[in-house]
């Protein structure tokens, strides 16, 4: 190749027409003619141009394919067409280091030379043709001294695309091939992968004698690809090249991408023939734009008084213009001139970054903290694309001494110090949003020239009850007489200790229900107990007081070994919403047993009567298919990936009977707490795993063991984890796991959920549908459980 490089300065603003000189002709290098005589151009976005020509061209003078002679004229015609300068550029040129086929792939055509002078075009059908029919049909050929050349550009009839090793190859016979494919890149490296074999080049074993790369067709030797960070390596199937990632700015940001045409040249010898083949690639690569905002350190000392920051790194074609101080635009010049240093480093990468000092300018006596706000102008060469960048500098002084504030709390008030600075009492004080004066009826205020004091309630207005326990926070401020600024501030958050239930023995309970900050919408006077008509004996803006008796209100009672449990809720519209407060009230059962005999004979052998008792069954979470550990209350909600799979155990507890067996009778996953809400999933459906599912569920083994006494109490089984989606949207990022559990005999013959787990014929099961009408056991559910990243299931 011969390459010719035009400077930006004699093309920017003209038309450019290239002509081949051969002898006294002048012959105008169309696109096609270009593509089928072996010429190509490039131009890049700053007007810098590159004109390639093949030495095996067709106007090129060849002295026994050892030196040639090149020549071009170049007509480059003004903005008003009249206007004509025109250069002719002359090159000789020495190339001996012919092999036995010579390959070259450029950017508009695919060349080939042989020590032959018969070929055949594979497409991937064979097609014979002679010289003159492959010159008419858009191909170059011609015969040397010594070698058969041919030319292909890449619209051709027989010009076809293949798949080698994941990379996009266009084929024209058995002349060349070129790459459109094979380029990976991110903000630091270009990565260009060339396939190592080529079945349609290579037929056999081969080696590998030379492997060389270049920049815009110059071979690079190993010293300069060093110092420009370049890698040449190779695969068993690719040969790499990367190159280290001017610029650009779009919507007023700025981004880069990065121009360069890498070479890539390689000598093999097939082990059959003991030919050698050379095969050169050029492949100009040019990456989209990527958003690349500049980073800022800032290096500022408060002790010497000026900020300095550093701002990078930029390409060589990014020009400071301007900086906006608050409220003024300052070029570089006026701000050097005004005692702001502005510097460029510039980089042996080819970056550069712009260092600015800018000295604290009279700061005011009660003034601790500096703020600087910048915003560079930049403007991109040659188009001057503007660009802005902004930056904010905050260096603290320690040049007086600042208010202190202390707090602590016991079982009902909060108790804040404050202790004076260097400025006294010149400050006012901020209770929430209140400011504090002396005046106010509910807190205790006193004062003296070093300290004041602050003593008030929790129940007082201005505090702020942040959870459902008793909570409470103040909100402290101290703030600059003049401005506003905030000189101290304490966020005291403390639990109080408050009974919000209460058992009396006559059988009332009362509860109190308190306003939290993060449910503001919530009115107390409108909370109910489970009957709605049952209303609070008193409310305020922020508590609501219920007292009833446990025979109403819609309390439930539960009995225990030895106690009695009696339980209501405290909601608003209890029957649609799940926010609720539980209120439980416990009475241990005291009973006389009467026992009496006789020593007649009995009639009749006696025999057990039907019963009822409790049975408390429990699921829980495990953190693996051990079994070993498992979450508890405070961990949930429980954070996992999508279809990583979920250890479920549901057990019999405070039972040793090794007749009973606990069977899953059905398992539905929600989205709601509620576990008759919508949509659901099945995961058991009828004792067995849904066949519905394409992640199955599977039951898992259980075996005695220092912790499982009786097996038949336990059930385990597992099943990926997976959120709900509706219209490729999800629905929401949380799942609740409800079960049905019955406990029977396990040495009953009766049919039913006794005859064991999955012990039916998946084709004969009941669906979830059918599942409405079968007398339920136990009720259990596990939940919340987090989906934590942002793929989905169907």
């Amino acid at each position: 190749l011969m390459r010719l490089s035009l400077d930006k300065a004699l093309a920017v603003g003209n038309e450019l027409e290239v002509e081949a000189i051969n002898g006294t002709q002048h012959i105008v290098l169309t696109p096609s003619l270009a593509a089928q005589c072996g010429y190509s151009m490039e131009s890049d976005p700053w007007g810098n141009t590159r004109i390639y020509s093949s030495l095996l061209g067709c106007y090129v003078d060849n002295q026994d394919d050892q030196t040639f002679n090149v020549g071009l004229r170049l007509r480059m015609y003004g903005p008003s067409g009249s206007d004509v300068v025109t250069h002719d550029v002359t090159q000789t040129c020495s190339y001996t280091r012919w092999a036995s086929r010579e390959i070259l792939c450029d950017r508009n055509y695919m060349e080939v030379g042989y020590l032959t002078s018969i070929f055949t075009f594979y497409t991937p059908e064979p097609v014979s043709m002679v010289l003159r029919e492959a010159e008419q049909a858009g191909y170059g050929a011609m015969v040397t001294s010594t070698r058969l050349v041919m030319r292909s550009p890449y619209n051709t009839a027989e010009t076809y695309s293949g798949d080698v090793s994941n990379t996009d190859i266009k084929f024209a016979s058995t002349i060349g091939l070129s790459l459109t494919g094979g380029v990976l890149f991110n903000n630091n490296v270009i990565s260009w992968h060339v396939p190592r074999r080529v079945t349609q080049l290579v037929d056999g074993s081969f080696e590998i004698l030379e492997m060389h790369m270049g920049i815009n067709g110059k071979r690079l030797d190993r010293s300069q690809m060093a110092a420009r960070g370049y890698m040449l390596s190779a695969t068993d199937f690719h040969i790499v090249i990367e190159i280290p990632v001017g610029s650009h700015a779009p919507d007023y940001q700025y981004h880069i991408s990065y121009i360069v045409e890498p070479m890539l040249e390689l000598l093999w010898r097939t082990t059959d023939t003991q030919d050698n083949t050379r095969y050169k690639v050029l492949f100009p690569i040019t990456t989209p734009l990527m958003l690349q905002p500049p980073l800022v350190q800032e290096n500022t000392v408060p002790e010497a008084r000026v900020f300095s920051v550093l701002l990078g790194p930029l390409l060589h074609d990014v020009v400071l213009r301007n900086i906006t101080f608050f409220t003024r635009v300052l070029t570089v010049e006026e701000s050097n001139a005004r005692g702001f240093t502005v510097q460029e480093h510039r980089y042996s990468n080819g970056t550069k970054s712009i260092a600015v000092l800018v000295p604290f300018d009279n700061p005011e006596p009660l003034v601790t903290t500096y703020f600087l706000s910048l915003i560079f102008g930049f403007i991109i060469l040659p188009e001057e694309t503007p660009f802005a960048h902004p930056v904010e500098l905050q260096a603290s002084l320690q040049d007086v001494e600042l208010p202190t504030i202390t707090g602590t709390c016991d079982q009902n008030q909060f108790y804040i110090s404050v202790k004076y600075g260097s400025q006294g009492n010149n400050f006012k004080a901020m209770v929430g949003l209140h400011h504090l004066t002396p005046e106010m009826a509910d807190y205790q205020f006193h004062e003296n020239s070093t300290h004041l004091s602050l003593v008030l309630p929790y129940t007082a207005k201005d505090t702020l009850i942040t959870s459902e326990s008793l909570r409470v926070r103040i909100d402290f401020f101290l703030l600059h007489t003049s401005n506003d600024w905030v000189l101290a501030d304490l966020f005291l958050a403390c639990n109080f200790p408050l009974r919000a239930t209460k058992c009396y023995p006559n059988g009332t309970m009362t509860a109190t229900a308190v306003k939290v900050d993060s449910v503001t919408n919530i009115i107390p006077s409108r909370l109910t107990l489970k009957d709605q008509s049952c209303k609070p004996a008193f409310s305020d803006d922020r508590f609501a007081y219920f007292s009833f008796s446990v025979a109403s209100c819609g309390t439930t009672r539960t009995l225990f070994d030895h106690y009695m449990l009696y339980e209501n809720e405290i909601c608003i519209y209890c029957s649609l919403f799940s926010s609720r407060q539980t209120i439980l009230c416990y009475y241990v059962v005291n009973e006389t047993q009467t026992v009496g005999f006789s020593s007649q004979p009995r009639d009749y052998e006696p025999t057990a009567e039907i019963g009822s008792g409790q049975l408390t069954v429990q699921m829980r979470l495990a953190h693996d298919s051990l079994y070993e550990l498992f979450y508890q209350a405070e961990d949930y909600p429980v954070v996992k990936y999508l279809r990583q799979p979920l250890y479920f155990e549901v057990e019999l507890v405070e039972s040793t009977d090794p007749n009973l067996e606990l069977i899953l009778e059905s398992c539905w996953a929600t989205l709601d707490e509620d576990r008759s809400s919508l949509p659901s999933w099945d995961i058991i459906v009828d004792r067995c795993e849904n066949p519905d599912d394409s992640f199955v569920t599977i039951f898992h083994p259980v075996v005695s063991d220092a912790r499982v006494l009786v097996p038949s109490h336990i059930k385990r089984f597992s099943m990926k984890m997976f959120t709900f989606t509706k219209d490729e949207e999800v629905l929401k990022d949380e799942i609740f796991v409800h079960c049905d559990a019955e406990i029977c005999d396990s040495h009953s013959q009766a049919a039913g959920s006794c005859r064991g787990q999955c012990v039916q014929p998946a084709h004969q099961m009941n669906y979830r549908q059918e599942r409405k009408g079968v007398k339920r056991g136990k009720q259990i559910s596990s939940g919340p459980i987090v989906l934590t990243s942002g793929q989905t299931s169907e």
